[in-house]
């Protein structure tokens, strides 16, 4: 039987989405949610400029994925798009709680007396960071039970708690437990016979106390099976079938439990969640990169222990024995109250109700490309710059299959980050070799997360023929280059693809240019020779590549804005990225500023500028956009004296990408391309009042602040209209001495 043969009546009123939901107080056992405060990125206690030059690297994470929860507010998308959202920030929480948390915990551990950038000791951060995370999970689970769940009522969609059912629902909901989840279950106890059992990253656990018949009290632990969904359909009996009713799988557990423990008293049921540590280490040890990677996941999945999350208070002797065998801090043991594993709500955002979601946006071509068979022809008559999703990511699949069929083509080069587990690129690429062509692929093995899929197709590709290289060592290839070599009549030409995203059609607003200029194809062919060979190429035409030269690139433009500035005084820098971390770009910006230039920042995510602070960043402005596509592309535009000069690519303004990555950042050449870049992206995310969140001198984000302003979505206006950066520039004003 399956959980969806089942009917059940919807509940009158509200319905507890749990059975294990007591309430409880604050215990020596974890620490209760206090109430919900903003997040703020500066400390307050320090007054001088000087000291607070630099806003806090962690707590503006956070304040990122702030911005992500306030999607999930009402009128802020439709109902499902925001249930969406809530799963997203929890998987960030995740995330974050494995990589920059625990490097912060772990640098306390080791005694690190270095000040952060904003001036705190490492623990006194660690201590902010504590603070800012309670709040932001007490701020989660307040949005999903008094804003969620009763809109989610309303339109027919229930979390009903176990105990709730009818008798006879609950006997059939029992009977599908013992056929589908039971079998799947292995109880560990804990006991001198039984060792304390290995709890895996990201599980969610069931603890049981058990009451002997001897008087003997001892623990379990049950894995709640990843391999189950985690929410339990019932369908109902109302006729239009838009009635849909859910229930925890752990609560079905949790009610079940003589299944498991026949003939002994279960005294208390508590939930719990571990985070551990997921950051890979490699050492130089093993007979190359790819047996490295493999061992750093296998170890990974033992990382140490760093956050427990506990749905209620557990009994003193357990949660003295867990923290122990867990070797996790106190401090780090949170009752934060059900739901645990918010982004397990991800699945309910696919539910049949389009009444529920945004317009489904069907990815356009140019009118340029309509009906195009011959990209090639296309391409040699002027460069192409695309903004992905809302203009399809097909016509790069298409650049590829399209070389991978066409006779005159002799070889195909490309990078590859995150692929996907279906990859139509990739099948192109195998096509290609079958067809005698050839493929070099330069494959990041350490691409977070996507490790053992990479390392899957990497070795399909070598199977089918292909050369695949794995970069350069102690460097993460985080470029997004394709490169196609053609004969034609007047020689050998060269196709080029620059991106800012990866090669997956992934719901992410990316750009994507096509070209081939001559230079350009030089210049990424000097590239991948470094990639697959040992070429010491350190200087390109067009190019800016990190490590060699990206960051000094930026900061001698910067300067030169500020020469141009003083001898026109038309100085403007506009800079969208994900991240502006890095100390020596941020005082480059200030050093811009105090000349006096005009400097726009879009920064998605952290940002340790600080912007608005007389005498050192008056003239500049941050901004952050956060909507329903993920701001992904990186753009650097430079006034220049008249003679604007944007560059696009994969380089956010983090130490990462300009010291310890292979990044590249191109520039486009085609003036009326670039004037629309500006005009149509950059200018129209500057004058957004919706999506837009500016970032105040005192650290906090807040909307529009310059009077009444009319109501400006930048991402709605490339999903309503025909928009695209090959117009007619007549249709558009692209205000370039804006």
């Amino acid at each position: 039987m399956s959980p969806s043969d089942l009917r059940v009546e919807v509940p009158a009123g509200p319905v507890r989405e749990s059975s294990l939901d007591p309430r409880s107080e604050v215990s020596v056992r974890g620490h209760v949610m206090e109430d919900s405060v903003e997040i703020v990125a500066v400390d307050k206690r320090l007054v001088s400029t000087e000291e607070q030059r630099y806003f806090s690297r962690e707590l503006s994470m956070l304040q990122f994925h702030e911005r992500v929860l306030n999607q999930t507010r009402r009128g802020a998308h439709p109902l499902l798009e925001r249930l969406k959202f809530l799963a997203i920030s929890d998987a960030n929480l995740d995330e974050f709680l494995s990589i920059q948390f625990s490097l912060l915990l772990g640098n306390v551990e080791v005694g690190d007396t270095t000040l952060t950038p904003d001036g705190n000791t490492q623990t006194e951060q660690l201590r902010r960071v504590r603070g800012a995370l309670k709040r932001f999970m007490q701020e989660q689970r307040r949005i999903f039970h008094q804003e969620l769940i009763p809109d989610l009522a309303e339109a027919g969609i229930h979390f009903c708690a176990y105990r709730d059912l009818t008798p006879a629902h609950q006997d059939e909901l029992r009977q599908w437990f013992l056929n589908e989840v039971f079998p799947v279950c292995t109880p560990l106890a804990v006991d001198p016979a039984h060792p304390f059992p290995f709890i895996s990253n990201l599980s969610l656990n069931l603890g049981i106390v058990l009451w002997e018949s001897h008087g003997d009290v001892s623990f379990a632990r049950i894995k709640v099976p990843a391999v189950l969904p985690r929410l339990v359909r019932i369908t109902t009996a109302t006729a239009d079938g838009r009635e849909a009713v859910f229930v925890w799988l752990e609560d079905i557990m949790a009610n079940n439990l003589d299944a498991f423990f026949p003939g002994v008293d279960v005294r208390d049921i508590f939930l719990f969640r571990l985070i551990r540590d997921a950051e890979m280490e490699l050492t130089e040890v093993g007979p190359g990169l790819r047996e490295m990677v493999q061992a750093g996941i296998r170890r990974r999945r033992f990382g140490e222990a760093v956050y427990v999350q506990l749905e209620r208070e557990m009994p003193e002797t357990v949660a003295q024995e867990l923290m122990a065998r867990l070797d996790v801090y106190p401090e780090d043991v949170y009752v934060v109250g059900p739901p645990l594993g918010l982004k397990d709500l991800a699945p309910l955002a696919d539910l049949d109700r389009p009444d529920l979601k945004d317009p489904v946006l069907l990815p356009r071509r140019p009118i340029a490309l309509i009906g195009v068979k011959d990209l090639f022809a296309v391409i040699r008559h002027g460069d192409i710059l695309l903004q992905h999703p809302y203009e399809s990511f097909s016509v790069v699949l298409d650049l590829i299959a399209q070389a991978a069929e066409d006779p005159d083509v002799l070889a195909i080069k490309q990078t590859l980050y995150r692929i996907g587990r279906a990859s139509p690129l990739v099948q192109s690429l195998l096509e290609a070799v079958d067809r005698g062509k050839q493929v070099a692929v330069v494959l990041e093995l350490q691409a977070r997360g996507d490790e053992e899929n990479n390392i899957d197709w990497g070795q399909t590709l070598e199977r089918a023929g292909a050369h695949v290289s794995f970069g350069v060592f102690g460097l993460k290839t985080h470029a997004k280059l394709s490169l196609v070599v053609r004969r034609e009549p007047d020689g050998l030409r060269r196709y080029v693809h620059v991106g800012t995203g990866n090669y997956s059609a992934a719901p992410y607003a990316d750009l994507s240019l096509f070209t081939c200029r001559p230079t350009v194809g030089a210049d990424v062919t000097a590239l991948f020779n470094v990639l697959t060979g040992r070429s010491r190429q350190d200087r390109y035409e067009h190019m800016l590549v990190a490590p060699l030269y990206l960051r000094q690139g930026i900061l001698e433009r910067i300067r030169r804005e500020i020469q141009h500035h003083r001898l026109h005084g038309d100085g403007h820098l506009i800079f969208k990225t994900n991240a502006l971390v890095d100390l020596e770009m941020i005082e480059a910006l200030y050093e811009a500023s105090a000349a006096g230039v005009r400097v726009d920042l879009i920064v998605r995510g952290m940002c340790c500028l600080r912007p608005g602070v007389a005498s050192l960043s008056e003239t500049i402005r941050v901004t952050s956009i956060v909507g329903r596509f993920l701001e992904h592309s990186r753009v650097y535009y430079f006034q220049n004296g008249g003679h604007a000069e944007a560059l696009i690519g994969s380089a956010d303004l983090m130490e990462r990408n300009l010291d310890r990555r292979v990044e590249v950042l191109v520039p486009v050449l085609d003036g009326e391309l670039a004037g629309a870049l500006k005009g149509r992206l950059l200018d129209l995310q500057l004058d957004d009042t919706v999506r837009a969140a500016q970032l105040r001198s005192d650290g906090t984000y807040g909307g529009r602040i310059d009077g009444e302003v009319p109501r400006a979505d930048a991402q709605l206006a490339w999903t309503a209209a025909d928009m695209t950066f090959m117009w007619d520039p007549h249709r558009l004003p692209l205000r370039l001495d804006r």
